[in-house]
């Protein structure tokens, strides 16, 4: 006879022979929840702007039945962008899970570490000094946070990668950067000097099926990546020791998860700029949704999503004059600080 065992969760279990998968069934029913609003999300994205549009006439042109000057404005002119905030929202959510998970601390994302820095580094180099393509730009982009990954990961190397050490490591070498993208953008010729800070300043305005294609073929490979590595990642959570005792190649393992992460980055700066803490915030609100133990990468992603649409929409559409997606993530990014902050003052006694 085969004991019951309580997990003090319910679960969704899969049998298929003698291979079973438990799924917990609260994170479930919030990746449903999140789906749902993320198409809700989506077909008010598409519905909104100079040529209002019904949902009807939304669905219709996305299943060709509609045509003419309706599917030239849902299919060619909005949809590309709205799909660009969905796939660079679920890739900054996930970058953000994987350094949260790995360090053990909510404020580690890659901007806070300086990953998004160098991307936009690298990128700056080529839209200023070589005046690349897109192929180029995302090429320039993942050396420069390639780069960057490999000088915190060295610097913050003394007996191991403690957290602490890396994310204060991660600091300095943003700043540094930050003073170094800065100093290109004034030595640069004034047009492009402005349409560099623009694209700084992360937006998805001019984001064609082009890049949206390109670069949701590279995040589809790297989500995948992160998705295989989720197992190891979490047991990591319990220490360096513990996972080790569980057979887990720490370092390799920690390396890889570090330049998965610093790929999805750069693949979203390259394209729209660097949209800034989407990868702070997505993880832990995903995290207190689902009510996990830990960080976990399905929910992260699609919480991402969602803020990242939504505040593309409200940039568009809610604000006096169009911004940047940018903008309002900074903001929420803003809100999300100061409310640690606060807790973390009032847990102290």
């Amino acid at each position: 006879m085969s004991a019951h065992v309580d997990f003090g969760r319910r679960a969704l279990v899969l049998r298929r022979g003698r291979i079973a998968v438990r799924l917990p069934f609260r994170p479930l029913v919030v990746c449903a929840v999140l789906a749902v609003a993320i198409a809700g999300m989506a077909v008010l994205a598409l519905m909104t702007g100079s040529y209002q549009l019904t949902p009807g006439q939304v669905l219709s042109a996305l299943t060709g039945r509609e045509t003419g000057i309706v599917h030239d404005v849902v299919v060619d002119w909005r949809l590309p962008r709205v799909a660009a905030a969905l796939v660079f929202g679920a890739a900054l959510g996930v970058s953000g899970a994987i350094f949260q998970s790995l360090l053990r601390n909510p404020l580690a994302e890659p901007g806070v570490i300086g990953f998004s820095q160098g991307s936009y580094t690298g990128a700056l180099i080529v839209i200023l000094l070589v005046d690349g393509t897109y192929t180029q730009l995302v090429g320039g982009a993942l050396l420069g946070g390639m780069a960057t990954a490999v000088a915190v990961y060295v610097l913050a190397h003394r007996r191991g990668v403690q957290g602490f050490r890396l994310i204060v490591v991660g600091i300095g070498v943003s700043a540094m950067l930050e003073s170094l993208n800065t100093w290109l953008i004034i030595k640069a010729d004034l047009d492009e000097a402005m349409s560099a800070a623009a694209w700084g300043a992360g937006s998805l305005n001019g984001v064609s099926w082009d890049r949206v294609v390109i670069g949701g073929a590279c995040i589809a490979v790297l989500l995948l990546l992160a998705g295989v590595a989720n197992r190891p990642m979490r047991q990591m959570e319990l220490g360096d020791d513990a996972a080790a005792s569980h057979g887990i190649r720490v370092a390799p393992v920690r390396l890889g998860l570090i330049l998965v992460g610093v790929a999805l980055t750069a693949t979203v700066t390259a394209a729209s700029g660097p949209i800034a803490f989407i990868s702070l915030v997505a993880p832990q609100i995903a995290r207190r949704l689902a009510r996990t133990a830990g960080i976990t990468l399905a929910p992260a992603a699609l919480v991402g999503a969602l803020l990242c649409l939504a505040s593309d929409h409200l940039a568009q559409h809610v604000a006096p004059t169009p911004l940047p997606v940018g903008v309002i993530t900074v903001v929420l990014g803003g809100g999300y600080l100061a409310y640690l902050l606060f807790t973390e003052v009032r847990r102290r006694p």
